[in-house]
């Protein structure tokens, strides 16, 4: 009983067809043997995973496939650290309808070969108009379908907007008319007769009091967004078209800042034609208004919204500075005396405005959100939706900065020559010019209730 023993060593070595018994090697020289140390006990034996509590702004990125030459045991993820303005730059995708060029793949391939080579530099006026140019040409002479049949469809497949976020939109247009009209009656003309600001002054402070408030809350609000966050819209602006997927998810964030922006203006058109003061320029204002609006409105839709947080970043800081000089200007003559602090608080704020509005709305402005959206935009997202459509009303847009630059430059010639000896708004009717000859007209009051021979 028992288990078979099985044939013995020797039969297996005189048996035909049957392997001979294995024997261990001889060991090696004393000199040449290694430290023994059993397989899998020491720390370089332990395969090299990443640890499940990255550092701080470390995310995990697939590696690529290895090559033939790689090591084996080579870890299957690796740690990538991202910093503001260095991300991952996906490789283009051949886009959806909506207007596009024959150069798309080249431009693709360029942006691919870019790669990670960091943020592209700014370019200069020239390069703009040459690849900007270029850029639409290309589009132009590639868009064999353009016409109201490829905007119905581009429409159909890429705008998303609900008809609950459009309520919710004119409700925030509602709301801050109703709160300007509070503010007004409650806090800013009890202010003006506290302060005992000359008639002309107390009629227009609360004007510029609602506006300073909103803009200087929206503008540090955009400056978070792109200077407190990790979006790196600002130092990195063809960035806003990485990524981009019809329908994509708006941010919270961003989604937030986009109604507060477009509420406002919404509520901007009527307060232009009723509630403000009317000006030389008020009609190019209500046209700036609605241009706004329908920025605003058609990029959420199409979910542009990376380079509209820019836009409106690029633009408020000057409306902030605008509304702070001539708020100092109401209250240097306050009580009937002149008031030195905001009389240089005033001058100040009048130079900067000057520098601010060349800088922001002229220079970066076209550099950066132009460049991006002329140029970038088809290199990131071949025939992206509506590429004539968004870049006109850029341009519009623009274009009026260019014409009210126009007043500023008019100021400054004025207070270099000596015409002028205090600082004013050089759009606002003087007194000569309120009166009308004809007393028909005199009488007629204007489409926002004031009447030009009466300035409150």
């Amino acid at each position: 009983m028992g288990r078979s023993a099985g044939p013995s060593p020797g039969r297996i070595a005189s048996t035909p067809g049957l392997l001979r018994p294995w024997s261990p090697p001889p060991p090696p020289p004393l000199g040449d043997r290694a430290p023994l140390r059993p397989q899998g006990l020491g720390r370089r034996d332990k395969p090299q995973v990443p640890s499940a509590r990255a550092p701080f702004g470390a995310e995990l990125v697939p590696a690529p496939p290895p090559s033939p030459s790689a090591p084996a045991g080579a870890p299957p993820a690796q740690l990538r650290r991202v910093t503001r303005g260095a991300r991952l730059r996906r490789p283009p995708r051949a886009g959806a309808s909506g207007g596009g060029g024959r150069r798309a793949g080249d431009m693709a391939a360029a942006g691919t070969a870019a790669g990670t080579a960091g943020p592209e530099p700014m370019p200069s006026y020239a390069q703009l108009v040459q690849r900007g140019w270029g850029s639409a040409l290309a589009a132009a002479r590639g868009c064999a379908d353009c016409g109201w049949g490829l905007a119905r469809r581009g429409l159909a497949e890429h705008a998303h907007l609900a008809p609950p976020e459009l309520l919710l939109l004119a409700l925030g247009a509602l709301g801050w008319t109703a709160l300007r009209s509070a503010a007004t009656a409650r806090l800013f003309r009890p202010l003006a007769k506290r302060c005992r600001l000359q008639p002309r002054d107390a009629a227009k402070m609360p004007e510029s009091a609602w506006k300073f408030l909103f803009y200087l809350g929206a503008w540090s609000y955009s400056a978070y967004l792109l200077f407190g966050t990790d979006y790196p819209f600002f130092h990195d602006p063809p960035s806003v078209f990485y990524d981009w997927t019809s329908g994509m998810a708006v941010p919270r964030d961003i989604a937030a800042a986009y109604l507060l922006q477009g509420s406002f203006y919404g509520h901007s058109i009527y307060a232009t034609l009723y509630m403000d003061a009317w000006r030389k320029d008020s009609v190019v204002m209500l046209v700036h208004h609605v241009v706004t609006l329908v920025l605003i409105v058609s990029s959420y839709a199409f979910r542009y919204h990376n380079v509209g947080i820019l836009v409106l970043f690029l633009h408020d800081i000057s409306d902030v500075q605008l509304e702070f000089t001539k708020l100092n200007v109401y209250f240097k003559s306050r009580g009937g005396s002149h008031h030195r602090l905001h009389a240089l608080a005033s001058d100040l704020g009048c130079l900067s405005f000057c520098l601010s509005w060349f800088w922001f709305r002229l220079y970066w402005f076209p550099l950066k959100v132009l460049y991006a959206t002329c140029h970038c935009s088809l290199r990131s997202v071949p025939d992206i939706p509506f590429y004539f459509f968004f870049n006109a009303l850029l341009l519009l847009l623009t274009l009026m900065n260019l014409y009210w630059f126009l007043y500023i430059v008019a100021f400054a010639a004025k207070v270099l020559t000596g015409q002028v000896r205090e600082l004013k708004d050089v759009r606002e009717y003087d007194a000569a010019e309120a009166q009308s000859p004809k007393a028909s007209k005199a009488e007629k009051p204007l489409r926002n209730g004031l009447v030009r021979d009466q300035r409150f």
